[in-house]
Protein backbone atom coordinates (compact mmCIF):
# COMPACT_ATOMS: atom_id res chain seq x y z
CA UNK A 1 0.00 0.00 0.00
CA UNK A 2 1.13 3.41 -0.80
CA UNK A 3 2.15 5.79 2.06
CA UNK A 4 0.60 8.51 2.78
CA UNK A 5 1.73 12.76 2.06
CA UNK A 6 0.64 14.66 5.07
CA UNK A 7 0.93 18.07 4.19
CA UNK A 8 1.34 20.86 6.99
CA UNK A 9 -0.29 24.69 5.94
CA UNK A 10 -0.74 27.32 8.38
CA UNK A 11 0.60 31.26 8.51
CA UNK A 12 3.91 32.17 9.06
CA UNK A 13 5.26 31.71 13.31
CA UNK A 14 2.33 29.00 13.22
CA UNK A 15 5.08 26.41 14.20
CA UNK A 16 4.98 24.38 11.34
CA UNK A 17 8.87 23.30 11.01
CA UNK A 18 8.52 22.36 15.53
CA UNK A 19 5.22 20.37 14.40
CA UNK A 20 6.80 18.20 12.27
CA UNK A 21 9.97 17.73 13.95
CA UNK A 22 7.72 16.75 17.19
CA UNK A 23 6.01 14.05 14.62
CA UNK A 24 9.27 13.07 13.16
CA UNK A 25 10.91 12.47 16.79
CA UNK A 26 7.34 10.42 17.57
CA UNK A 27 8.03 8.20 14.90
CA UNK A 28 11.13 7.74 13.13
CA UNK A 29 9.90 6.21 10.03
CA UNK A 30 7.99 9.05 9.45
CA UNK A 31 9.90 10.91 6.36
CA UNK A 32 10.35 14.41 6.65
CA UNK A 33 10.42 16.15 2.72
CA UNK A 34 13.08 18.62 2.76
CA UNK A 35 12.60 21.84 0.51
CA UNK A 36 14.39 23.46 -2.03
CA UNK A 37 14.22 27.50 -1.61
CA UNK A 38 15.76 30.53 -2.96
CA UNK A 39 16.57 31.66 0.86
CA UNK A 40 20.49 31.83 1.89
CA UNK A 41 21.48 28.77 3.71
CA UNK A 42 22.22 30.74 6.53
CA UNK A 43 18.74 32.26 6.68
CA UNK A 44 18.27 30.14 9.90
CA UNK A 45 14.73 27.89 10.41
CA UNK A 46 13.79 24.73 8.94
CA UNK A 47 16.35 21.82 7.07
CA UNK A 48 15.97 23.32 3.46
CA UNK A 49 18.23 23.25 0.79
CA UNK A 50 19.23 26.31 -0.47
CA UNK A 51 18.99 27.40 -4.24
CA UNK A 52 20.01 30.13 -6.20
CA UNK A 53 17.16 31.31 -8.57
CA UNK A 54 18.77 29.88 -11.24
CA UNK A 55 19.66 26.88 -9.62
CA UNK A 56 15.54 26.48 -9.12
CA UNK A 57 15.11 27.23 -12.54
CA UNK A 58 17.24 24.86 -13.67
CA UNK A 59 16.37 22.01 -11.25
CA UNK A 60 12.18 22.67 -12.55
CA UNK A 61 13.40 22.57 -15.89
CA UNK A 62 14.54 19.40 -15.51
CA UNK A 63 11.55 17.93 -13.45
CA UNK A 64 13.42 17.70 -10.13
CA UNK A 65 10.06 19.22 -8.51
CA UNK A 66 6.47 17.08 -8.32
CA UNK A 67 5.71 20.90 -6.38
CA UNK A 68 6.71 24.16 -7.02
CA UNK A 69 5.84 27.96 -5.75
CA UNK A 70 6.23 31.21 -5.36
CA UNK A 71 5.89 33.09 -2.00
CA UNK A 72 7.34 36.27 0.07
CA UNK A 73 9.82 36.77 -2.93
CA UNK A 74 10.83 32.99 -2.91
CA UNK A 75 10.82 29.91 -4.77
CA UNK A 76 10.20 26.80 -3.27
CA UNK A 77 10.09 23.38 -4.50
CA UNK A 78 9.29 19.86 -3.36
CA UNK A 79 11.71 16.90 -4.80
CA UNK A 80 10.40 14.52 -7.31
CA UNK A 81 11.81 11.73 -5.14
CA UNK A 82 8.80 11.81 -2.59
CA UNK A 83 6.56 10.14 -4.79
CA UNK A 84 9.33 7.09 -4.62
CA UNK A 85 9.13 7.27 -0.70
CA UNK A 86 5.23 6.76 -0.87
CA UNK A 87 5.53 4.28 -3.10
CA UNK A 88 7.51 2.41 -0.70
CA UNK A 89 5.02 2.80 1.46
CA UNK A 90 6.65 4.85 4.08
CA UNK A 91 3.98 8.23 5.22
CA UNK A 92 5.80 11.71 4.52
CA UNK A 93 5.55 14.77 5.99
CA UNK A 94 5.54 18.34 3.70
CA UNK A 95 5.93 22.21 4.65
CA UNK A 96 3.40 22.95 1.78
CA UNK A 97 1.36 26.61 0.99
CA UNK A 98 -2.22 26.47 0.78
CA UNK A 99 -2.09 27.51 -2.61
CA UNK A 100 -0.41 24.25 -4.47
CA UNK A 101 -3.20 21.92 -1.86
CA UNK A 102 -5.60 20.95 -4.95
CA UNK A 103 -2.17 20.52 -7.22
CA UNK A 104 -0.84 18.39 -4.57
CA UNK A 105 -4.29 16.11 -4.40
CA UNK A 106 -4.13 15.61 -7.86
CA UNK A 107 -0.66 13.98 -7.87
CA UNK A 108 -1.21 12.26 -4.32
CA UNK A 109 -3.75 9.31 -4.10
CA UNK A 110 -3.32 9.61 -0.02
CA UNK A 111 -3.00 12.93 0.85
CA UNK A 112 -4.15 14.27 3.74
CA UNK A 113 -3.51 17.94 4.88
CA UNK A 114 -2.97 19.33 9.04
CA UNK A 115 -4.02 23.27 9.13
CA UNK A 116 -2.03 24.64 12.43
CA UNK A 117 -3.90 27.98 13.61
CA UNK A 118 -2.91 29.97 16.36
CA UNK A 119 -4.45 33.37 17.65
CA UNK A 120 -2.60 36.39 16.55
CA UNK A 121 -0.70 37.70 19.10
CA UNK A 122 0.58 33.64 19.18
CA UNK A 123 2.22 34.35 15.94
CA UNK A 124 3.26 38.06 16.42
CA UNK A 125 5.51 36.90 19.17
CA UNK A 126 6.65 33.95 17.06
CA UNK A 127 7.36 35.67 14.53
CA UNK A 128 9.27 38.46 16.27
CA UNK A 129 11.41 35.58 18.33
CA UNK A 130 12.61 33.98 15.10
CA UNK A 131 14.20 37.41 13.85
CA UNK A 132 13.32 37.45 10.28
CA UNK A 133 11.04 39.74 9.40
CA UNK A 134 11.17 43.50 10.44
CA UNK A 135 8.18 44.84 12.28
CA UNK A 136 6.24 46.31 9.17
CA UNK A 137 7.06 42.99 7.74
CA UNK A 138 5.22 40.39 10.57
CA UNK A 139 2.68 43.19 10.88
CA UNK A 140 1.90 42.43 7.06
CA UNK A 141 1.80 38.74 7.30
CA UNK A 142 -0.46 38.69 10.27
CA UNK A 143 -3.13 41.44 7.89
CA UNK A 144 -3.23 39.09 4.93
CA UNK A 145 -6.15 37.47 4.58
CA UNK A 146 -5.72 33.06 4.82
CA UNK A 147 -6.46 31.28 1.86
CA UNK A 148 -10.02 29.37 1.86
CA UNK A 149 -9.07 25.61 1.88
CA UNK A 150 -10.04 23.51 -0.98
CA UNK A 151 -13.61 21.30 0.14
CA UNK A 152 -12.61 18.56 -1.39
CA UNK A 153 -9.58 18.24 0.76
CA UNK A 154 -8.89 15.81 3.88
CA UNK A 155 -8.01 18.56 6.03
CA UNK A 156 -7.53 18.41 10.00
CA UNK A 157 -7.58 21.85 11.63
CA UNK A 158 -5.54 21.65 14.95
CA UNK A 159 -4.91 24.67 17.32
CA UNK A 160 -1.29 25.38 18.13
CA UNK A 161 -0.91 28.17 20.45
CA UNK A 162 -1.20 25.61 23.75
CA UNK A 163 2.05 23.61 24.58
CA UNK A 164 3.63 21.76 21.61
CA UNK A 165 2.99 18.23 23.37
CA UNK A 166 -0.95 18.56 23.51
CA UNK A 167 -0.35 19.51 19.81
CA UNK A 168 1.06 16.32 18.82
CA UNK A 169 -0.80 14.16 20.84
CA UNK A 170 -3.68 15.52 19.29
CA UNK A 171 -2.01 15.27 15.48
CA UNK A 172 -0.79 11.52 17.01
CA UNK A 173 -4.03 10.29 18.00
CA UNK A 174 -5.41 11.14 14.54
CA UNK A 175 -2.89 9.95 12.38
CA UNK A 176 -0.81 7.42 14.16
CA UNK A 177 -3.15 6.27 16.54
CA UNK A 178 -1.16 2.80 17.64
CA UNK A 179 1.56 5.25 18.88
CA UNK A 180 -0.73 7.24 21.81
Amino acid sequence: MAGRLIGVVGPSGVGKDSVMEGLCAMRPDLHRVRRSITRAADAGGEDFQAVTPEQFARMQARGDFTLWWDAHDLRYGIPAGVHDVLTRGQDAIVNLSRGVLREAQVRFAHFHVISLTAAPEVLAERLARRGRETPGDIANRLAREALDLPQTLDIVEIRNDRPLEATLAEIAALYFPANV
